[in-house]
């Protein structure tokens, strides 16, 4: 666990799951050349890729203390939850609510919860399982979720998702339930603000409904792009697209905006899944984008 300021907000990531899943670089990216992943081995291995060519990831909420609030951006996998066609993840157990004890947050004084999109990898933790139940585990939160997703993944929809099986019971066990005790706001159109400091942004291609979380306090500012970027590779070539992507054309099209964004602003980049190091600094020469550099962290401090 560690820690960032920026400006006058205090980010905290809350790691809940780090290492492989089973998917090469091949597989994870379909379509991408080979030799770009080995041109550019010497600064993914091994943080970012394995040496056998395996994508390592992370599962990571990003604890966001704001104005007084306390935001939670993705909730992670969950306990308890079925996946069938995720074996890795599937009947998943972490010390996730320990770890946000440790910052200084328990599940009641969570005022807000951010979910960027509905992957399992980023809703678990909405609900716990209490007797044969599953509740909101936030009791006291409003969670933010946009229109464009919370219909494209409601199973008594029309729409029928490339990655339906593999986010198989989701929307069930860690969305339904938030709806059904009243706690869910479904936000439209192109952005929602949270507080003064927050902005949820729409970023659609990974999902029809993804979205970025703009962070800006005292000058200083933060991209929060769930899953525009699984590896740093796509900052360098922004058409790289993973094989969870509905749209790949226009993830990678959201991709540019937020790459150009952020170097043209000198906004950090925090996706939800680089492994090891999570906070980039992007430039760029022309319409070429680069790491500059990574954000320090500091040991977390409990928040008062």
């Amino acid at each position: 666990m560690d820690a960032l300021q920026i400006g006058e907000a205090q980010v905290t990531r809350v790691v809940e799951f780090a290492g492989e899943v089973g998917l090469s670089t091949e597989a994870f990216f379909p379509g991408s050349d080979p030799h770009l992943w080995q041109q550019a081995s010497d600064w993914l291995v091994p943080d970012f890729v394995g040496p056998d060519g395996q994508v390592r990831t992370a599962v990571q909420t990003w604890l966001v203390r704001s104005e007084g609030k306390v935001v939670l951006i993705d909730t992670g996998l969950g306990n308890d939850k079925d996946r069938p066609y995720v074996p890795v993840w599937s009947r998943y157990h972490s010390d996730y609510l320990a770890q946000l004890a440790a910052a200084g947050v328990t599940p009641e004084q969570v005022d807000v919860v951010v979910n960027t999109h509905l992957h399992l990898d980023h809703v678990g933790w909405n609900t716990r399982l209490a007797g044969r139940d599953w509740v909101p585990t936030f009791p006291n939160a409003t969670y933010l979720v946009h229109r464009a997703d919370y219909e494209f993944w409601d199973p008594q929809g029309p729409h029928t998702p490339g990655f339906g099986r593999g986010n198989q019971n989701v929307f069930e066990d860690s969305v339904a339930p938030v709806a059904a005790a009243g706690q869910l706001h479904i936000w439209d159109g192109e952005q929602h603000r949270i507080d003064g400091t927050l902005t949820l942004r729409l970023a659609a291609g990974h999902t029809p409904g993804s979205a970025v979380v703009d962070l800006r306090s005292r000058g200083e500012a933060a991209l929060f792009a769930g899953d525009l970027l699984h590896s740093p590779l796509q900052i360098a070539h922004p058409d790289v697209t993973s094989c969870f992507c509905e749209d790949p054309a226009r993830a990678a099209e959201s991709r540019l905006r937020l790459l150009a964004d952020a170097a043209d602003r000198g906004a950090l980049v925090l996706p939800a899944h680089f492994h090891h190091r999570g906070a980039a600094r992007i430039t760029r020469t022309g319409g070429d984008f680069t790491v500059s550099g990574w954000a320090a962290h500091s040991p977390q401090q409990p928040m008062r």
